[in-house]
């Protein structure tokens, strides 16, 4: 996920009714008996991360196991992804799961005896915790095939959390080589959360995730002394002032019922501590949910950067600027039915209701093309002290949570794919 947080005993799963039967399938003790494999499953993935279009291993082990299982197996899909396909021994419907499947470039501070063995790499993100769920689910309904109806593609996908400059990979790379062919029913995903509790999962209808852009400006200044400022343009001066005017968009130009965030995560600038810098490269992103705020976002970018640095007789010029994913987007009536499903699954209290957020993930890619219900899965437990932020080198979930995205996510798909 590309970041924030939502702020918001196992119990026995009695599974939506497969084709509205009495005697619909409780895998309910199979579940539970699963965990010790599930946790063994997550802390091999945690300790082993590897970055986006790297997961070499990562992706050679995903279809190690699912061979394991009896499935058949496509490698390499958009790099290192996985795809499979259970045909149940029901009719009904074709439908798709994605859980993705790379870590990110932080040193983990967790003292565990399954943390990260690749220095500087780490599954802050919970992607270790997703593709866990996503075998788990797996094996149970391979392990249950005759009773499942349809037909459940899996799809491990790599290179979420976005490809090295330079490379293309992720969802809309997985899409172009036919991870949608045939087009299924629908297609579900989910996230894992610390802010919202283990046992619990939340979900909304409708627009969900933001759409974000990731931008790197360069402003062009002159070098001069640092004795003597007035003999060159600093630009880190006007740089400075271009990250408090670019606040200002958000704050004073924007419809404030309009979300957008406007964010500089990176600032190089100067070579040497007594020289003005001639140049400062500025990094963000840009989060939007409105398409006619997305629409104007660089154009009004570039009048007050340009308004900036022409006060100041410098420069600037935008180096990049990437669509990163569009805006997930959870489908009516699938949202709606889903939930019913998983309240039947976890029980009406484990199952919240949640706002939309500004954060990103290419899951909107899948979205965009097929009835989709993205939900969050909570695995945060201040009990256990683990209330550390996703992209954080103190990150960690609450493994309690894996039989509850076992449970949540056969129950999404077992709901729709009852459906012809």
């Amino acid at each position: 996920m590309r970041t924030s947080l939502i702020t918001c005993g196992a119990l026995l799963l009695a599974f939506p009714q497969v084709h509205g039967k009495a005697d619909s399938p409780d895998f309910s003790s199979q579940i539970e008996k699963m965990k010790p494999s599930l946790i063994e499953t997550r802390r091999h993935f945690h300790a082993h991360p590897e970055l986006s279009n790297r997961e070499v291993e990562t992706g050679k082990e995903i279809a190690r196991r699912l061979e394991a299982m009896g499935y058949v197996v496509k490698r390499n899909v958009a790099g290192n992804g996985v795809v499979t396909t259970l045909k149940g021994g029901k009719p009904g419907a074709l439908v798709a799961y994605r859980a993705d499947i790379d870590a990110l470039p932080i040193e983990e501070a967790n003292d565990l005896p399954f943390k990260s063995r690749n220095p500087g790499v780490m599954h802050a993100c919970g992607h270790d915790m997703h593709t866990t769920v996503a075998l788990g689910v797996a094996e149970l309904l391979m392990k249950n095939r005759a009773a499942v109806p349809g037909e459940i593609r899996f799809i491990f996908q790599p290179s979420e959390e976005g490809a090295p400059a330079g490379e293309r990979g992720g969802a809309s790379l997985m899409i172009e080589e036919g991870v949608l062919e045939p087009k299924p029913a629908a297609i579900f995903g989910l996230h894992v959360m610390p802010g919202l509790h283990a046992g619990d999962v939340a979900w909304r209808s409708g627009p969900f995730m933001a759409a974000a852009v990731r931008f790197s400006i360069k402003i062009k200044g002159k070098k001069a002394h640092g004795a003597n400022p007035h003999d060159g343009v600093d630009a880190i001066y006007v740089a400075s002032q271009v990250v408090n005017g670019l606040q200002g968009i958000v704050s004073r130009q924007t419809d404030s019922r309009k979300a957008l965030v406007i964010s500089i995560g990176q600032f190089h600038a100067g070579n040497r501590w007594n020289i003005l810098a001639d140049e400062a490269v500025l990094e963000g992103t840009v989060r939007t949910l409105d398409p006619d705020v997305h629409s104007r976002i660089k154009a009004d970018m570039e009048r007050v950067m340009g308004g900036i640095t022409s006060a100041y007789a410098a420069g600037y010029e935008f180096t990049a600027w990437q669509d990163i994913a569009p805006v997930v987007v959870n489908a009516s009536p699938v949202s709606e039915q889903s939930a019913a499903a998983l309240e039947r699954a976890l029980g009406k209290d484990h199952v919240k209701p949640t706002n939309t957020v500004m954060v990103s993930e290419d899951f909107a890619f899948f979205s965009q093309r097929v009835p989709a219900l993205f939900f969050v899965l909570g695995v945060g437990n201040p009990e256990k002290g683990m209330t550390g932020n996703i992209h954080t080198p103190q990150f960690q979930a609450d493994e309690d949570a894996l039989t509850t995205g076992v449970k949540a996510m056969a129950a999404v798909l077992l709901a729709r794919s009852a459906q012809r």
